[in-house]
């Protein structure tokens, strides 16, 4: 079932009963990663406990698309029920989800993740109609919703913030939902828990959101298409030191590739800079506009197309070849940041 902005809200909170299996979809990856563990800790409490869990290489079901239904069948030995997981998926579990939902065995429940993939692919389209499903859309946080977040999480640790901190966050806190959670987190402990209510001031904000909470996934495709091999070293290693999957890595600079490609496409037929980079970042005061402006005269259409293909052969290189996805994404950020200095 396609569900609303209130629905995916509500069903994060609790799911309905009647759905057998959740696809959780979108460009914010760290979203993604939270909805999804919200929703099977509805079901389990120890999200690291492999009786309870049931985690599925995507590429294991096109060999054998029978491996939901049995996981979601089997019984724990520690009682209750059971969460699948298959995360990082893409179309090659279409029919292996499409076979367990028209005929689900015992009580487990199937959350499958897809990262970016597209609202017209057919694994959405399936949990879209399903009547015993739902399909969870996520995006990258607009500034309301990134409002809500800071308001949350310091609402949780009974602190406020000063106005001029208030617009330090918004202003430097990224898109990806994970990261943003986790500074935001990060700031409170430094506050420390107090009795009465405490307020986060503009130094505050800035001793805590400095050069981790700019380490982002926009940081690191920043520094690859503008060719700063130093820059681009330093975050890697950063973001796979705290744990940093390298699909989100790539699926980002793949935005940003395409972001890079559109423009030139418009300024090619005609359009000046300043108008093409409008159409793809909407807020005249963002950083990424000045970035992208930039970074324009290292790129040419074919050299941003040849740089896509990079970042679509590494992902599947992580998904499929069994080597260390970290040193597959490294390489391909390379190659690419060094054809940007060509």
């Amino acid at each position: 079932m396609k569900l609303n902005r209130n629905e995916t809200l509500a069903q994060v909170r609790k799911l309905n009963p009647a759905y057998r299996a959740v696809l959780i979809y979108g460009r914010d990856e760290g979203l993604v990663r939270e909805r999804a563990d919200k929703i099977a800790g509805q079901i389990v409490e120890d999200l690291r406990d492999a009786f309870q869990i049931a985690n599925i290489e995507p590429g294991r079901l096109k060999e054998e698309p029978s491996l939901i239904a049995d996981e979601a069948a089997a019984i724990s030995m520690m009682g209750g029920r059971r969460v699948v997981r298959v995360d990082g998926a893409g179309e090659n579990v279409t029919e292996a989800a499409k076979s367990f939902l028209a005929n689900p065995m015992g009580d487990g429940l199937v959350i499958i993740t897809a990262g970016g993939i597209k609202t017209t692919s057919a694994l959405v389209k399936l949990f879209n109609t399903a009547k015993n499903a739902a399909a969870i859309a996520c995006y990258e946080d607009n500034q309301g919703d990134l409002q809500n977040l800071i308001m949350e999480v310091m609402g949780q640790h009974n602190l406020g913030l000063d106005p001029d901190a208030a617009a330090y966050l918004h202003n430097n806190l990224g898109g990806d939902r994970m990261v943003s959670r986790g500074e935001l987190e990060k700031l409170a402990l430094y506050k420390g828990r107090h009795e009465s209510r405490q307020n986060v001031t503009l130094d505050d904000a800035r001793a805590c959101v400095g050069d981790s909470g700019t380490l982002t996934l926009d940081m690191i495709a920043t520094a690859t298409t503008g060719g700063d091999l130093k820059i681009l070293d330093e975050t890697l290693f950063k973001a796979f030191n705290r744990g940093e999957n390298a699909i989100p890595i790539l699926r980002n600079l793949a935005r940003r590739l395409q972001k890079l490609h559109l423009v030139l496409g418009s300024m090619d037929r005609g359009i000046s800079a300043d108008q093409a980079i409008k159409a793809v970042v909407y807020s005249p005061y963002s950083p990424e506009k000045k970035s992208l402006m930039g970074q324009l005269g290292k790129w040419s259409t074919s050299k941003l197309s040849n740089a896509l293909e990079i970042v679509m052969e590494a992902e599947a290189d992580c998904k499929i070849t069994g080597l260390p996805a970290e040193a597959i994404c490294a390489r391909a950020c390379l190659r690419i940041a060094n054809a940007a200095r060509i």
